[in-house]
C-alpha cells in the first residue's frame, strides 16, 4: 500500500523471456511507449503479446522480441495497418491468434474474474473459429441451448499500461475520451506496471469532479513510472496528440535505420534524436 514508484528500467528488469505481456493503449493511442522502449533495450524476448496493436506490436515484432501476438487489430490509426506488423505476418515470423474486439474483452474479463472462460456471442459463424482452431463452443445449460463461443481467459504474467495521472500507490486516472482496456489490462494480470504523464497526491485524483475518471486502483498496481511524454509519438488526450510527422518517419524508415537513429539509448538519448530530427525538418 507504500509507495510504488519506480524507473522504466527497474519495471522492465522485473519482466523475463517467454512471459505473456499485456500492453494496454488502443492503435496509436495513449500507448504505454516509454516502457516499450525501455524493454527494447534488455534482453527479453520469446514473448507472447497481448494488445489492441500499434506501434508497440509494431517495434516488438520489428526487433524479433515476439513469439505469439494475440490481437483484434494492428494499427496506426491514420496509417490503418501497422507496416511492421504487415512485413512479420507477410514473413511468417510470428503466431497469431486474432480474435474480434468483443472476443478480446471477454477474454481479459475473464482473466480479471479468475475465470477460464467466458461465453461470448461474437465469432459464431465467422473465420474467426476456422482461423482459430483451438477455440471452442459451448451450449447454455438453460432451456435455450444456445451455442456460444467459450472465450478463454488472456491471463498475463505481466501489463504495461500508460495513463494521464497516478499518485505513488498505484491509482491512475485517464482524462481522454476513452479509458480503452487500461483497467482490465491490470486486473488480469500478475504484475502491472503504470506509467504515468504526472505523479500527483492522492487527493487531486479524488476531487469531486474528478472520481469518475479514476480507472486503475491500486491494489492491481505493481509499479508506478513518472513518464512525461511516454506515450510519445501516439496521443495521450488532453495532455498531447500524435506526433503525426514523426509516425510518418517511423512507418517509412526501414527499422534498422530508425532503431539506430532513435532507439539506441535511453530516454534522455531518444529525446535528443529526436529534437535533432525536427530541427532538420524544419530546415
Amino acid at each position: 500500500m507504500g509507495d510504488k514508484t519506480m524507473t522504466a528500467d527497474e519495471a522492465v528488469s522485473r519482466l523475463h523471456s517467454g512471459m505473456t505481456l499485456g500492453i494496454g493503449g488502443w492503435g496509436s493511442r495513449r500507448k504505454p511507449m516509454a516502457l516499450v522502449r525501455a524493454l527494447l533495450h534488455s534482453g527479453v524476448t520469446d514473448l507472447t503479446v497481448v494488445s489492441c496493436g500499434g506501434p508497440d506490436v509494431g517495434m516488438l515484432v520489428a526487433a524479433g522480441r515476439v513469439r505469439k501476438l494475440v490481437t483484434p487489430f494492428v494499427t496506426l490509426d491514420s496509417i490503418p495497418l501497422e507496416p511492421h506488423y504487415r512485413a512479420a505476418r507477410e514473413s511468417g515470423a510470428l503466431e497469431l491468434m486474432e480474435v474480434d474486439e468483443a472476443m478480446f474483452l471477454w477474454g481479459l474479463r475473464a482473466a480479471a474474474n479468475r475465470l477460464p472462460f467466458l461465453p461470448v456471442r461474437s465469432g459464431i459463424g465467422s473465420d474467426v473459429m476456422r482461423v482459430n482452431p483451438g477455440l471452442r463452443t459451448i451450449a447454455s445449460p438453460y432451456e435455450d441451448e444456445e451455442v456460444f463461443v467459450a472465450m478463454p481467459a488472456l491471463r498475463l504474467d505481466a501489463a504495461l499500461v500508460h495513463l494521464n495521472r497516478a499518485d505513488r500507490r498505484g491509482n491512475g486516472q485517464y482524462l481522454g475520451p476513452d479509458p480503452y482496456f487500461d483497467d482490465l489490462f491490470c486486473e488480469a494480470a500478475d504484475e502491472a506496471y503504470v506509467s504515468c504523464e504526472r505523479i500527483v497526491d492522492a487527493a487531486e485524483l479524488t476531487k469531486e469532479a474528478a472520481v469518475q475518471t479514476l480507472l486503475v486502483k491500486r491494489h492491481t498496481v505493481t509499479g508506478v513510472i513518472e513518464a512525461p511524454g511516454g506515450a510519445h509519438f501516439t496521443s495521450c488526450a488532453p495532455d498531447y496528440g500524435r506526433d503525426e510527422p514523426f509516425q510518418k518517419r517511423y512507418a517509412t524508415t526501414p527499422w534498422p535505420e530508425f532503431a539506430g537513429r532513435f532507439l539506441s539509448g535511453d530516454e534522455q538519448r531518444y529525446r535528443a534524436a529526436l529534437q535533432d530530427w525536427r530541427e532538420e525538418e524544419q530546415r
